[in-house]
């Protein structure tokens, strides 16, 4: 009895754990990352959880950290439902379609210049470091695809000033059309990149 209560006590708190790090999650991704087998059996999991998290619906539910949850992870940050749940939904597909590398960061600040005027910043949606190589994230969900460019570009400047040190790093893009991918594979061309769409993960 006291194996399956420690036991419980261990899942939930990495599934905090991992709301604290991710933000917002679907049934379905705290599911893969969890190893919650059935749909059941997560909505089970998860219901047992409700003094920690809360949910609401958009296709399926969507958790993410109480008042109690983050006082019991340390979590300083506050979330509620919005209208950019999806940037995080989408960026949490690529976590998870990746192996949730333990050097994700979110909202990572690249810079590189010696003062103002030449100082060269763009903040990543996401970073992290894989066979001794950074991938950088970005998710196409509202914005115009000019501002994509832009970005694009100040990341080919970074390259070019060694901000990624000697290898250029891997960009993962998730976008929600088949129109959108095409478009951001141009952007990309000459540098190695993923592009992925909502239904890849959706399929």
């Amino acid at each position: 009895m006291y194996h399956t209560q420690l036991k419980r006590k261990r899942r939930e708190e990495a599934i905090l754990l991992s709301l604290k790090k991710l933000d917002f999650l679907t049934r379905s991704q705290i599911q893969v990352l969890h190893d919650l087998k059935s749909d059941r059996n997560a909505q089970r999991v998860l219901k047992q959880m409700e003094e920690y998290v809360s949910c609401f619906r958009d296709g399926e539910n969507v958790y993410y950290l109480n008042a109690k949850g983050r006082q019991l992870v340390g979590c300083n940050k506050v979330r509620k439902k919005n209208t950019n749940v999806l940037h995080y939904i989408m960026r949490n597909y690529i976590y998870i379609a990746f192996g949730a590398p333990e050097t994700w960061r979110n909202e990572i600040r690249i810079k590189n210049g010696t003062n103002r005027r030449d100082m060269i910043t763009v903040i990543a949606d996401a970073l992290f470091k894989m066979d001794g190589r950074y991938h950088v994230v970005e998710v196409d969900n509202e914005q115009h695809m000019k501002k994509n460019a832009t970005k694009m570009e100040k990341y080919r400047r970074l390259i070019e000033r060694g901000a990624f040190g000697s290898n250029p790093p891997v960009f993962v893009w998730i976008t929600k059309t088949e129109y959108r991918r095409e478009a951001i594979k141009k952007l990309c061309e000459g540098l190695e990149h993923y592009v992925f769409t909502l239904a890849d993960f959706n399929a």
